[in-house]
């Protein structure tokens, strides 16, 4: 990914610094569960707990020490994920003003262990998530190398792809999709919500290939397919076989291996966000 000389993002802040270790109801995990509990709850909304021995039920969490905030560290990886997030904004800004709109950005907070957010506390064992109450990105950045470790998913474009997903939610909160998906959701059941949270989901893929479609200036050889690799080695029914030994499409909350690529390419190869109604799609 070529991404040296694009415009950083300023809307980054960094809380790097602070304490907060991986914590389970008083249980320590093993590095390889717990990478295994990061992919499935930042890719495809899995509890934790499904990997951690808890059953499905709620993780117990403790606020975590907050660390030192201010301007973010000026390293490689640092200004990588604020090229990343500056691309998004680029691409987006184009596409509101394009329908007579202004994109308002997104902020991504960098942190370690645990970091207080509107959303209640945020830990790295959730990997990188959105939070629509105060409209920021949370990211702990040795997710990326435990993807690495983990799935054999390396790259830098694969690593902005999960910052475009993410941002895709924020777009969604900013159009009020995700709003409505909520409030749908509170007279659904639990398999009815998981359907449409996957349709929710798949939205945000697409809108990352909207993004890539945007900044085709900075793919590289090889890119799309990290990508791509990416997608195809975590969906929901990859992680439950793992995990489980078998599928259950019901608890599906992000969609399938085939499904992801399928949105993300739409989003890709159009560049629309209209190709991206997952929610009038009569197949997924």
């Amino acid at each position: 990914m070529k991404w040296e000389g694009e415009r950083q993002s300023d809307n980054v802040e960094d809380r790097r610094g602070g304490g907060g270790g991986f914590g389970f109801g008083g249980k320590t995990v093993g590095i390889g569960t717990l990478v295994v509990a990061l992919i499935g709850s930042v890719f495809f909304g899995i509890d934790p707990s499904v990997f951690l021995g808890g059953g499905g039920g709620p993780v117990a969490v403790q606020q975590g020490p907050q660390g030192p905030q201010g301007a973010p560290a000026n390293d490689r990886e640092t200004q990588f994920v604020r090229a990343a997030l500056g691309s998004t904004e680029d691409a987006w800004a184009k596409l509101f003003a394009e329908q007579g709109a202004q994109y308002q950005p997104a902020r991504l907070v960098l942190f370690e262990g645990a970091t207080p957010t509107a959303c209640g506390t945020g830990r790295s064992a959730t990997g990188p998530f959105y939070c629509p109450a105060d409209r920021q990105v949370y990211i702990d950045l040795s997710f990326f190398r435990l993807m690495e470790q983990r799935f054999q998913v390396a790259g830098e474009f694969a690593q902005a792809y999960v910052i475009a997903h993410e941002v895709g939610h924020h777009v969604q909160n900013l159009l009020g999709i995700s709003d409505q998906v909520h409030t749908a959701q509170r007279s659904m059941s639990e398999t009815e919500g998981n359907r449409l949270s996957v349709r929710l989901e798949l939205q945000a893929d697409c809108f990352a290939g909207v993004w890539a479609n945007q900044r085709k200036q900075v793919i590289e050889p090889g890119d799309v397919e990290a990508a791509l690799a990416a997608a195809t080695a975590i969906g929901d029914d990859a992680l439950q076989r793992q995990s489980r030994g078998t599928v259950v499409p019901d608890s599906f909350t992000h969609g399938s291996s085939a499904q992801r690529v399928r949105w993300f390419t739409r989003g890709l190869e159009s560049g629309s966000v209209e190709q991206c109604n997952t929610f009038e799609a009569r197949q997924l």
